[in-house]
């Protein structure tokens, strides 16, 4: 988007698919609740989203599959949107919104739940290490001005609640029920 306009102007982003509370509701233009998880306010805003998601999402990957990744993503970044649209109606403050933030905080849900699963650690990856994460990029949202965080929420939540319909833990199989001659 950078290569064809300004994305840190709002009528540019807006042309091109930010989620606007009036817009959706009046208008019937719900396919911004998703078209507006792939658009970011400068380039500074994706490269800070995709961070996130090179050091979580593979992790999240490998524990989940391909199919339920995506389905956490997408659904995740959808629950954040409409929470932050429910927030909008229920302040009267309307803001235009754009970013894979409330999906990548459902990324972030979601690993909070497996971590759990797993007594506190999964591949690399400890409950604490994780919840400082999240907990630094919570309060960098909450003092910063211009963040949509009833996104970033409403991702966390529905990446908890997504984990624990599609996760299933690995069962592990003592080695003396494999069988040497076998495997050989």
């Amino acid at each position: 988007m950078e290569l064809i306009g300004d994305t840190e102007d709002v009528q540019f982003m807006l042309t091109h698919g930010a989620n606007f509370t009036p817009w959706v509701l009046e208008h019937g233009e719900y396919y911004r609740l998703f078209t507006c998880m792939f658009l970011h306010f400068g380039i500074e805003h994706l490269f800070s989203n995709m961070l996130v998601l090179i050091f979580l999402g593979d992790t999240l990957e490998r524990s989940v599959g391909k199919i339920r990744y995506l389905l956490i993503y997408v659904i995740g970044g959808l629950g954040g949107n409409l929470l932050s649209m429910w927030y909008d109606m229920k302040t009267g403050d309307f803001a235009v919104s754009a970013g894979a933030s409330g999906a990548v905080f459902a990324v972030i849900g979601a690993l909070v739940f497996i971590i759990a699963r797993n007594k506190g650690k999964l591949e690399d990856l400890t409950g604490k290490r994780l919840g400082l994460m999240a907990a630094l990029t919570l309060f960098q949202g909450f003092s910063s001005a211009g963040i949509d965080n009833s996104a970033h929420v409403g991702g966390l939540i529905t990446g908890v609640l997504l984990a624990i319909l599609l996760y299933r833990k690995k069962k592990r199989v003592p080695i003396e029920q494999y069988d040497h001659d076998s495997m050989q």
